[in-house]
């Protein structure tokens, strides 16, 4: 039994993993706007997915071809871990959340086929970027709940004050926002609709008036880019400042963990690693721009920042008791 229980959590570890791949590559179709290159669903130009020629895998095809294969091998392996959590001795939690899971895989495969089928329109694609990150969470605490950390620290009364597990579920849920923020900006095509940095427009503060659009579009029309509108202006420099407010909030957590939590090795561990991993997310993104979204940079933005909100997500786990009935208390102690 206990041989099972270990095979099962290494293969939860996996389909995380697994999944940070998926989003990478689903990341390198929409940086290479690949994603109209197979314009048929589920069929692949009008063959079974599997059966189709590897010599024909080029240009843009190679990568939503492999996205849609590793995709399918993900759904594939979601169902196996759902019914593996099924038939094992695991809490009824964690069997619903892979059932969850599956639900979820299930959905993102449908909606990554009807915004082929329909041309990508934004909500669609924004929808199938936000619900990949959502599938990613179920696996994490999945995995989390599997884990011999989590069961040891069911027999201890370890968890964090109420204060601190309000600020770190605050904060997962900021990076939540500035994910669906992105997927909204690169599906609108506002990427580089504030193209410089650190100036905005061509000022250090933005104006947001007529001026500043001309003096954008100029710039998109040196650079051969269609002009873009306010709607997109304003789509872009919320990302940056929401970016800014996670990174004061990430500085509030440090101050936090600083005072009251460096006898906790785990906190302290997982929020040494979130901080590499918004330091790095930063000056990817600032990359970006400068870079002007060039393919590799852009798709590891995108990659590490489902890594910062896996990490987010971690550190909450971490520090909240491991039941809910205890959680809910402790978020209302002071």
């Amino acid at each position: 039994m206990e041989t099972k229980l270990v095979s099962l959590r290494r293969f939860s570890k996996f389909m995380c993993l697994l999944t940070f791949s998926l989003i990478f590559l689903g990341a390198l179709v929409k940086s290479t706007e690949s994603g109209l290159s197979v314009p048929d669903w589920p069929t692949t130009y009008g063959k079974f997915m599997f059966a189709f020629p590897l010599d024909q895998m080029a240009g843009g095809i190679k990568y939503e071809h492999t996205h849609r294969m590793l995709a399918s091998i993900v759904g594939l392996l979601t169902l196996g871990l759902c019914i593996w959590l099924l038939r094992s001795s695991v809490g009824t939690w964690i069997k619903r959340l892979g059932i969850a899971a599956f639900v979820a895989v299930v959905a993102q495969g449908v909606l990554g086929g009807l915004a082929v089928r329909y041309f990508l329109p934004v909500w669609l694609s924004t929808f199938h970027g936000v619900l990949a990150h959502l599938f990613l969470i179920i696996l994490i605490m999945i995995a989390y709940g599997l884990s011999m950390e989590h069961n040891h620290r069911r027999h201890l009364e370890d968890a964090a004050e109420g204060q601190w597990i309000k600020m770190v579920l605050i904060f997962t849920g900021m990076v939540f926002i500035q994910l669906i923020l992105g997927n909204i900006m690169r599906h609108t095509q506002s990427g580089l609709a504030i193209p410089d940095f650190p100036t905005m427009g061509g000022s250090l503060w933005p104006t947001m008036d007529q001026a500043m659009l001309n003096h954008i579009n100029a710039w998109r029309f040196e650079n051969n880019m269609d002009p873009v509108t306010k709607v997109q202006v304003h789509i872009h420099l919320w990302h940056r400042i929401w970016a800014l407010l996670i990174l004061l909030k990430l500085g509030y957590i440090n101050y936090l963990a600083y005072k009251k939590y460096l006898n906790k090795p785990l906190i302290i561990k997982t929020l040494f690693l979130l901080n590499i991993a918004v330091a790095l997310q930063i000056m990817l993104g600032i990359s970006t721009v400068l870079f002007m979204k060039e393919v590799v940079v852009t798709t590891c933005h995108v990659t590490i920042g489902a890594f910062v909100l896996g990490l987010s997500f971690l550190l909450l786990l971490r520090s909240s008791p491991c039941t809910w009935d205890s959680f809910k208390k402790q978020l209302k102690r002071k």
